[in-house]
């Protein structure tokens, strides 16, 4: 018979339901019976206790909540009756010892890539064509529409097919609900797929925003240090460049940040200035002429082998549920440490999420200053939330919140099990570019969207992307490998979903077999011999963050 419940940590005094459980039921847990006093949802606590109000809540071994009312032994915790509570923090204190996970099978691993000149190896080969600011971007549709179907990189066009097949219903005067009941086709295009001319360049990203200009000098200096790690990254061969002329992102701004990132930088890069050149048509043309160009040199660079220490890979959770922090996390957690052990990268940001683990993070940083920097952007980004008028205690979603992650302690104590239990070697303010091995802390908001944008620009070539409820959350230029928290989940949305990890509440495996399991689809991954479905789909998510807005 399959568990029913799940406590996750020893010094806890709630319960986790793996399954649907029933008011009255009598559930035994580690030969202790609980009868239950309300019906707890799959995913959902229940008190092991008698809780007086006041009482705190702790679960994952820290405080997570308070108890607001009379919670009776086997009552199920929600937000009526408990209250976001999270301890507070020190950094006087170094833990840095660690278990390190067996890596010697993985020893002589290698992952196929592309070598930049700087010593970093990419997991995929992009030209990036990019705005410096928003009035530019209606010529960087003029240019995705010239180049990307003719060169090859269009996508499937099943549901402009659909399109069609419903026009000529409706011209053959099929009624509404013919048409709302007709079956149209669902996985073929009939047409031949597409041949690239650059079969070495994975593709042209067009990273439109909404800034550049507009808002403060600093948010426009921020959006150049973002813009500069698109180019710098080892993904990226090569980059045209558009930009107005007036706008307070500065074309020497990017430079200046590109040069701080990469000072011996050698790759492509056009930039071409509208107000300079002149006539819409003529900067047009010299961008299609100046991105072929460069797309002949980038087509040059192949894949060749490279250790798995020449890997950096950022962590992500988005529509987080009641499991994510029991299964996914702690299994990409244990990828984590197996990369770090291997001499490789990765990145934990979505600061938002890290309230109530403070402590243990801090003390994992290897030196005080890391410790101190940690505390200090904790602080300012809680205190500049607040001031807006929400804190971090309003993190969680509506959908979280269905499914079990009732308080931001209990979301942010499942989220950190995604960064294992090595020490932290740096920790580093959006949009800091990642120059250490090991696990790195990134200040990002909790907004999915926003936190991947922003690991990816920090130098993240593979992205390790949790999520309970499902989202269909992609990069222009990273791989994000979308991962269940449950197995309902992965078979109702394959189509969106890589990975699944539900196989640990069934008890079919363990985190650490899970977590070799993700480490060796990452390699696949990076060696270009599986797409990813974001990749699949075309989910090119870019949304730069503008400090204080998004938690």
């Amino acid at each position: 018979m399959s568990k029913k419940t799940v406590k996750v940590h020893p010094a806890d005094n709630v319960i986790v339901a793996l399954t649907d459980l029933q008011a009255g039921e009598t559930v035994t847990h580690n030969d202790e019976e609980f009868v239950l006093a309300d019906a707890v949802r799959a995913k959902h606590k229940f008190a092991q206790h008698d809780l007086e109000p006041g009482s705190d809540i702790i679960m994952y071994g820290v405080l997570v909540g308070k108890a607001q009312h009379f919670i009776p032994k086997g009552g199920v915790l929600t937000t009526a009756n408990v209250k976001h509570a999270a301890s507070g923090f020190t950094t006087g204190q170094r833990h840095t010892d660690w278990h390190k996970p067996d890596v010697s099978a993985w020893q002589n691993r290698t992952f196929n890539g592309y070598h930049r000149s700087d010593g970093s190896v990419g997991t995929a080969n992009y030209w990036l064509v990019i705005p410096m600011v928003f009035c530019e971007n209606r010529n960087l549709e003029v240019l995705q529409e010239a180049l990307v179907e003719p060169l090859g990189y269009g996508r499937n066009k099943v549901y402009s097919a659909q399109a069609r097949e419903l026009i000529n219903l409706y011209r053959s005067g099929r009624q509404v609900e013919e048409i709302l009941n007709a079956d149209l086709q669902q996985d073929k295009d009939n047409r031949s797929p597409q041949e690239r001319l650059f079969p070495n360049v994975d593709g042209i990203k067009f990273l439109n925003h909404t800034g550049g200009c507009g808002g403060t000098r600093q948010d426009s200096q921020t959006l150049c240090g973002l813009l500069a790690g698109y180019i710098t990254h080892p993904n990226v061969a090569g980059a045209t460049v558009l930009s107005l002329g007036c706008q307070n992102a500065q074309v020497p701004i990017l430079l200046e940040e590109i040069q701080k990132r990469s000072p011996s930088f050698d790759k492509p890069l056009y930039i071409l200035e509208q107000q300079k050149v002149g006539t819409e048509a003529d900067m047009l043309s010299q961008a299609i002429k100046q991105t072929f160009a460069g797309l002949i040199q980038a087509n040059q660079n192949v894949r060749k082998p490279a250790p798995l220490s020449k890997i950096c890979i950022g962590l992500e959770c988005g529509g987080s549920d009641g499991f994510s922090g029991i299964s996914a996390n702690p299994a990409i957690g244990y990828t984590s440490d197996m990369l770090v052990a291997l001499g490789g990268s990765v990145i934990l940001a979505e600061f938002p999420e890290l309230c109530g683990v403070e402590q243990n993070l801090s003390d994992r940083c290897i030196n005080l200053n890391d410790a101190e920097r940690f505390s200090g952007l904790m602080k300012t980004y809680s205190q500049r939330a607040e001031a807006a008028g929400s804190g971090f205690d309003m993190n969680p979603s509506p959908g979280n919140i269905k499914d079990g992650l009732i308080t931001d302690a209990i979301k942010s104590a499942g989220a950190a099990k995604k960064a294992g239990t090595s020490p932290v070697v740096e920790v580093l303010d959006y949009p800091e570019k990642v120059t250490k091995p090991g696990l790195n802390l990134l200040c990002t908001p909790g907004n999915d969207v926003e936190s991947t944008t922003a690991e990816v620009g920090s130098g993240a070539t593979i992205v390790l992307f949790t999520t309970g409820l499902g989202t269909p959350t992609g990069n222009p230029v990273t791989p994000v490998v979308k991962i269940a928290s449950n197995t309902a989940l992965f078979n109702r949305m394959r189509d969106i979903i890589d990975i699944n990890t539900g196989t640990i509440i069934e008890g079919q495996e363990t985190i650490e077999q899970a977590g070799e399991r993700i480490l060796d689809y990452v390699v696949k991954v990076a060696s270009g011999e599986i797409e990813v479905a974001a990749v699949r789909h075309g989910q090119d998510d870019f949304i730069p963050w503008k400090r204080g807005v998004s938690l």
